[in-house]
């Protein structure tokens, strides 16, 4: 970051072996830290002016602002008295203090501890270890991608990549590897270029084979996968995400560099150093789930998209994209785990101040496949028509949560609550609590209380540890799909619903692994407690895991219908016809992948008719 050495000179210790010197890696970490905008924010109010802030300038009297702050180089500049720097500059010149002091000012705001350490040849070898931890990095990167390139054994990673449409110019962009199944082969070339077993180590690229002896060797932590270098905001390569390639290979997915000093997952977005510059062009955000999604939307002219690494959203994240942009949209896989994933998010963004919009992609689908089939101009009108995030949320929501149910209603103003809780724009907070208000058909009071709840109960936590410790035995429900809740409900309470929902077993079975919960409908055909007799149920209860049992309680409060067959039937028909929809539509999805053979084809081809079929039977019972 860029400082006025007008401001700065005077202040810094330099030539003076007396003054206790703070290690560079720390003075970054403090700016890295530090938001300028919430800075200068703290002393003046700001205005916004178009990507940036102005103030009057507080080093020389005016009228008219032409001090400016620029949130995406975390810098500001008066064009009035030539005045410049970050925030440790600004720190110096506003409060007069010196170096040191300003430095350890900046590190109390931050929470961040200060070892400070004499001028020494020690602090000069951790400043080396870190350049050659960044060297090894972008070393590997270059091997990696040499060998996806140009070895006969990387032929099944080249063939992954034309099935998922990458091009050559593609993989050379995002320097996209291949790590050769013989491992030997990444440590002679380390070993070639001088690289140590620690040094190794120290960069997260392998392990011991025997932690107790460092004369054991080392075994390589990516081999036969797919290589994603990750790079940290200014373009240096500070570790890796691999992908595995083969059906039988039992490790995760994916796999990241092991922590390092320039390694954690929570600090890191993948393509930010790409997508910066767009971020501020674009004036928002793309969050998406995966490192191949971000590069496939890039490639398609999205170049304001980033991605987190495999990890929940956090606040860092948040506060990184907030120095870069004052918008977000999300763009999360439309099914159950990705509007979770997107509830997540939406906290620790609207936490910061951030407006927050969803786009909602069809169940089934991720960016890339969306992409794949109906093209980016498709998804351009879904990003363009992308609602405030509640808005969204409740879209996708409430065709299938039953309002009238006391338990379903409560649980959904719960979790809506717990989110509009946590947004810092007060009237943002206020136009949001009555907007949802009417939306649920609640009082605006009624609502606020809950908002109020919500608040209470993470205070409860947060300030009294013991509370905060007990959370750790607190049973949750488990997640349980509302269509089978309500064929458990029935089960649970009629006989004659639980005759019919047995017969129809054989053809349930396949749905109810699918969905969330059918485990517990399973278990509850298997052992029928007498739906007649109130202590037979609870006996049953008593023997199921407490989260199943919390899932199920939810559903107690509902009457039995006057006709529970027909009821079972008609929401084993829903269920039914929702399992056979996905199914089909991820089917007409894999028919356009052009390296399907014929027979391939014709086989899927041949299962869309017959799962067509089955739909439309559905349709006309229903």
């Amino acid at each position: 970051m860029e400082a006025n050495p007008k401001l700065v000179k005077s202040k810094l210790p330099i030539h003076n072996p007396e003054v206790g010197r703070i290690p560079p890696e720390t003075i970054e970490q403090i700016l890295a830290s530090t938001d300028i905008v919430d800075l200068i924010g703290s002393y003046f109010p700001l205005k916004r002016s178009g990507s940036g802030f102005k103030i009057n300038c507080p080093f020389h009297g005016e009228k008219t602002p032409s001090f400016n702050i620029n949130p995406a180089r975390q810098f500001y500049k008066c064009f009035g008295c030539d005045a410049s720097g970050n925030a440790l500059s600004f720190i110096m010149e506003y409060e007069n203090l010196p170096f040191i002091d300003a430095v350890k000012k900046l590190a109390d705001r931050a929470g961040i501890t200060i070892i400070e350490e004499a001028h020494d040849p020690e602090s000069d070898r951790k400043r080396r270890k870190i350049s050659r931890i960044k060297e090894l990095n972008n070393k590997a990167a270059r091997f990696f991608h040499e060998q996806l390139l140009r070895s006969p054994d990387a032929e099944h990673a080249r063939s992954y990549l034309k099935s998922r449409g990458f091009s050559k110019e593609t993989t050379q962009k995002w320097l996209i590897g291949w790590a050769p199944r013989n491992s030997n082969l990444f440590l002679q070339i380390a070993r070639e270029e001088g690289f140590t077993g620690r040094e190794i180590l120290q960069a997260g690229l392998g392990g011991l084979r025997n932690k107790e002896d460092s004369r054991s060797g080392l075994w390589v932590k990516f081999y036969d996968q797919l290589t994603f270098p990750i790079n940290n905001d200014y373009g240096d390569v500070v570790g890796f995400s691999a992908r595995i390639l083969r059906a039988d290979d039992k490790r995760g997915k994916y796999i990241n560099t092991s922590d390092t000093p320039l390694f954690n997952k929570s600090k890191l977005l993948f393509a930010l150093d790409k997508a910066r510059r767009s971020m501020g062009k674009e004036k928002f955000a793309l969050i998406c789930e995966g490192q191949v999604d971000a590069i496939v939307l890039h490639e398609c002219g999205f170049e304001n998209t980033i991605a987190p690494l495999g990890t929940a959203f956090t606040e860092e994240h948040a506060r990184m994209i907030n120095r870069y942009t004052d918008r977000v949209v999300l763009c999360y896989d439309g099914d159950n785990a990705g509007l979770a994933a997107a509830d997540k998010a939406f906290k620790q963004l609207t936490a910061t101040g951030l407006p927050v919009k969803l786009m909602h992609l069809p169940d089934g689908d991720d960016p890339d496949t969306f992409i794949k089939t109906h093209g980016p101009e498709k998804f351009r009108t879904l990003l363009e028509s992308a609602k405030d995030y509640f808005d969204a949320k409740l879209e996708k929501e409430l065709p299938s949560i039953n309002l009238s149910s006391a338990g379903e209603r409560t649980k959904l103003l719960k979790d809506l609550g717990e989110s509009v809780m946590v947004m810092s724009d007060d009237l943002l907070r206020d136009a949001t609590i009555q907007n949802l208000a009417i939306r649920m058909r609640v009082g605006v009071d009624d609502f606020r209380q809950v908002v109020a709840n919500a608040k209470k109960e993470k205070s409860r936590f947060r300030d009294n540890p013991r509370a905060a410790d007990d959370t750790k035995i607190v049973v949750t429900p488990a997640p349980i799909d509302h269509v089978v809740a309500y064929l458990c409900h029935l089960a649970l309470n009629s006989e004659a619903a639980a005759e019919y929902l047995i017969e129809q077993l054989e053809s349930l079975n396949e749905c109810l692994e699918e969905a969330l919960g059918g485990h517990i409908l399973l278990d509850i055909l298997s052992k029928r407690p007498n739906p007649e007799n109130t202590a037979s149920r609870q006996a049953y209860l008593m023997t199921i895991p407490s989260e199943d049992r919390l899932a199920l309680e939810k559903t107690f409060t509902d009457s039995v219908p006057d006709d529970p067959v027909a009821s079972a039937s008609d929401t084993v028909a829903m269920l039914s016809a929702r399992f056979y929809q996905t199914k089909e539509k991820a089917l007409r999805s894999l028919l356009n992948d052009p390296n399907l053979s014929s027979a391939e084809i014709l086989t899927a081809f041949e299962e869309v008719k017959r799962l067509q079929s089955i739909l439309k039977d559905l349709d006309q019972r229903f």
